[in-house]
């Protein structure tokens, strides 16, 4: 048989494989699948069923009528027919079904009525095949033919198919999803017009309509949730096929450049960007007709759009020079909603390249609110708070800005900048140290109902402010340790595994938001293995997480090096990675360096000189309002006073700190303040004799609250210097039995880590 390409789908404006005019001038012309469709509605319209079935099946048509073409397989998934007799018989066969189709114009009481969407279809079905040549309809019939031999030759698990469809196999009532959306489930992995046998003719052109529908359903499942969007490869097959017949169909273009974005293609999505612009001014679609405005409008957007792709992909100075090519001809255009877009751009570049960039912003955000867009308003003023939280400006002043955009961003229902407002806020309270609010925040996030209009079976936005608050989620869950889920012990049964599992259903590795969970994974796993004391398994994490975060994987690396004795090795780490965090003013880092620098102190050069380089972190840590790293910071300080012999001003500096701890860090920190807690109170009893027996009972609380901390974090290093301290305080007051208990646990420990014990003094 002649491919299809060769009978051109039987459209009267193309003859002989040449296109003679745009391939949209044509409403629709006759294709196998569209008979099969037309099947369909024929026999809705001659059966009799019940209203409520009837208006189930009204939901399948619109996506049947305006989606591409499927193959017969796709399309009897979704509802079975009667073809049979037509490709079976003679092509008098096919002609009699079209004869017998119900007209428009005369059925008043069915859903062919000449106004409805099914008599509109019938109508352009029936024109376009009156039009055919006979050698076209026989072509047609041919390829009718072909199309369902093509499904049926190939056996279905050795069982005969069924060419007629019974009332049960229709199963009307069961008819809830769109046709897309069963689409989305069973033929997401392959292009739609990919066929069954390896010999089908390969796809002609889509109608206009078809090709609408298709972009607005790809370009809303990118925008919403790329898992269910088609695959790149299967996309950009679509595409070609689609820019094959009509090269000059913006839209299209488009498409292509965000399905390239999807793959990190530079030269593609450029590429693509540009002609979406060549061909929106050749259509005479870009908002003012044909004249110079038109013209220099697609000029400018486009040279807008060119510089927010360098941006993404960091290529800071082409996109500088892009926006400022942008810039004069807006000036030049007087085109002050362009110049905005402009000046919220100039400001994002300037803060990809590490630079100040806060008087800009201001100076967006009263612009766009000059010029009523509260949009660029919202994002300027998120912006504003985000430099603010990094520059150490108080959280109440942070919470009232974001309070008073939350009420701009209710006011014009701005679905998208709502969860980014509270993925912002998860971030901030979490920033600040403050877990339970940050925890309130990304559990607000994930109830609320979207604002977005839920179409093609998308029930939320899953987007970056979703993965963003699911990834503090799965951070939370693994500090706290919450392993016992649904009366599982088995630690792969953990929480923060809950989170990572959706997000990698939701956000595949081909996706954008990936390497957001990505990191989070590697961490969560790092972190794990650092305080079951496996540095062989934390290591080779190290260089995936450098893969995705530099300045993360350096800290890392010098933790394993520092946890291995290679002190030299992690002492030049540290500082190289301290002085790029002072210059890009990344203040968490900076202090998490200093406090690894002063453990370094510890071990080195005496714990008198980790004193400077503690105070010095506190008082950023305080600055800042980083409680978290304030709180950490006085750990460290007040084992370094314990060290140097006043264990009483070490106890109550510990008291400032123990509080927020047990609050709000991790399961391994309130282990760490509660065994130097004991130790202090060890210490200040050895100072007062006459009180040592009550010193000496406090401590062993103090120790078994220690102890239960670090069993569930199975840290058996640190159970070993727990049992070792209970051990010599039973012995002190004469409980013997509990001190052989504590003795021989210890005992076990050590011979099971097969390591020596560092001395308890020079850890905390």
């Amino acid at each position: 048989m002649a491919s299809v390409h060769e009978s051109l789908y039987f459209n009267p404006m193309m003859t002989n494989g040449v296109v003679h005019a745009n391939v949209f001038g044509i409403k629709d012309w006759v294709t196998p699948y569209k008979i099969s469709v037309l099947a369909l509605l024929y026999e809705m319209t001659a059966s009799k069923i019940t209203l409520p079935e009837r208006r189930r099946l009204n939901k399948l048509i619109l996506p049947l009528q305006q989606g591409p073409d499927l193959t017969l397989g796709q399309f009897l998934k979704t509802k079975s027919i009667l073809l049979h007799e037509m490709a079976d018989g003679e092509l008098k066969d096919m002609e009699y079904f079209f004869s017998t189709l119900p007209t428009p114009f005369t059925a008043f009481d069915t859903e062919a009525y000449k106004t409805s969407v099914v008599g509109l279809f019938m109508r352009h079905m029936l024109l376009a095949y009156n039009k055919l040549s006979f050698s076209q309809v026989y072509k047609l019939y041919k390829s009718l033919q072909h199309y369902y031999h093509s499904h049926y030759a190939k056996p279905m698990d050795g069982q005969v198919p069924a060419l007629v469809a019974d009332d049960s196999e229709m199963d009307l009532t069961s008819i809830e999803d769109t046709v897309g959306d069963r689409v989305d489930k069973e033929e997401l992995d392959t292009p739609l017009h990919e066929s069954e046998s390896d010999n089908t003719p390969s796809r002609g052109p889509l109608s206009q309509k078809q090709a609408e529908y298709f972009l607005a359903r790809q370009a809303y499942l990118l925008k919403n949730d790329e898992n269910k969007a088609l695959k790149p490869a299967a996309l950009q097959e679509e595409l070609n096929n689609m820019l094959k017949f009509n090269p000059d169909f913006a839209e299209a273009h488009y498409l292509n450049y965000l399905n390239s974005m999807r793959v990190q293609d530079i030269f593609l999505s450029a590429h693509s960007l540009l002609h979406y612009f060549d061909r929106l001014i050749l259509s005479g679609n870009d908002g003012k007709s044909n004249g110079d405005e038109g013209y220099g409008r697609s000029l400018r957007y486009a040279a807008l759009n060119l510089a927010s792709l360098h941006c993404r992909f960091g290529h800071y100075q082409q996109a500088d020079l892009a926006l400022q090519e942008a810039i004069r001809i807006a000036q030049e255009s007087n085109d002050h909603v362009c110049l905005q877009h402009c000046l919220s751009w100039l400001y994002t570049l300037e803060q990809m390249k590490g630079s100040d960039s806060t008087v800009l912003t201001e100076d967006s955000v009263k612009m766009a609110a000059h010029f009523c867009l509260p949009y660029l308003a919202s994002l300027g003023i998120q912006s504003l708070v985000q430099q603010g939280a990094t520059q150490g400006k108080t959280a109440h002043k942070l919470m009232d800005a974001l309070k008073d955009t939350d009420i701009l961003h209710w006011k014009h229902s701005l679905s998208e900048l709502i969860e980014i407002s509270l993925a912002q806020t998860t971030s901030i309270w979490r920033m600040y140290g403050k877990s339970t609010m940050s925890l309130q925040q990304a559990q607000l996030l994930l109830n609320m109902s979207s604002l977005e209009p839920v179409n093609f079976g998308v029930q939320q936005n899953n987007t970056e402010a979703f993965a963003v608050v699911l990834c503090h989620l799965a951070e939370l869950h693994a500090e706290q340790v919450c392993f016992r889920v649904l009366g599982c012990s088995s630690k792969h049964n953990s929480r923060s595994h809950l989170p990572l599992l959706h997000l990698k259903e939701q956000f595949p590795p081909h996706t954008q938001h990936a390497k957001l969970w990505m990191l989070c994974d590697l961490k969560i796993q790092f972190e794990r293995h650092m305080n079951e004391g496996k540095y062989h398994l934390a290591e080779p994490l190290v260089t995936a997480i450098t893969a995705l975060n530099q300045l993360e994987g350096l800290y890392r690396k010098a933790q394993v090096l520092k946890a291995v004795n290679r002190s030299t090795e992690a002492y030049h780490i540290l500082q190289q990675l301290q002085a790029r965090c002072e210059k890009t003013k990344c203040t968490e880092m900076v202090i998490r360096v200093m406090l690894s620098t002063a453990e370094l102190h510890w071990e080195s050069s005496g714990f008198s000189t980790a004193l400077p380089v503690l105070l010095q972190a506190l008082a950023l840590a305080r600055q800042h309002h980083l409680q978290s790293l304030a709180s950490e910071t006085i750990l460290h300080l007040a084992f370094t006073q314990l060290m140097l012999g006043v264990p009483e001003q070490a106890l109550n500096v510990l008291h400032e700190a123990i509080e927020p701890i047990l609050a709000h860090r991790a399961v391994m920190d309130k282990g760490r303040a509660m065994l130097l807690a004991a130790r202090c109170q060890i210490a200040v009893a050895g100072f007062k004799p006459n009180r040592q027996g009550q010193a000496a009972a406090s401590a062993l609380d103090t120790l078994n609250e220690a102890a239960a901390y670090f069993s569930q974090l199975n840290c058996k290093e640190r159970l070993r210097d727990v049992h070792y301290l209970q051990a010599q305080l039973h012995r002190s007051l004469g409980q013997i039995l509990e001190s052989n208990k504590s003795a021989m646990l210890f005992r076990l420990l050590d011979q099971e880590l097969q390591s020596p014990a560092p001395p308890v003094s020079m850890r905390l």
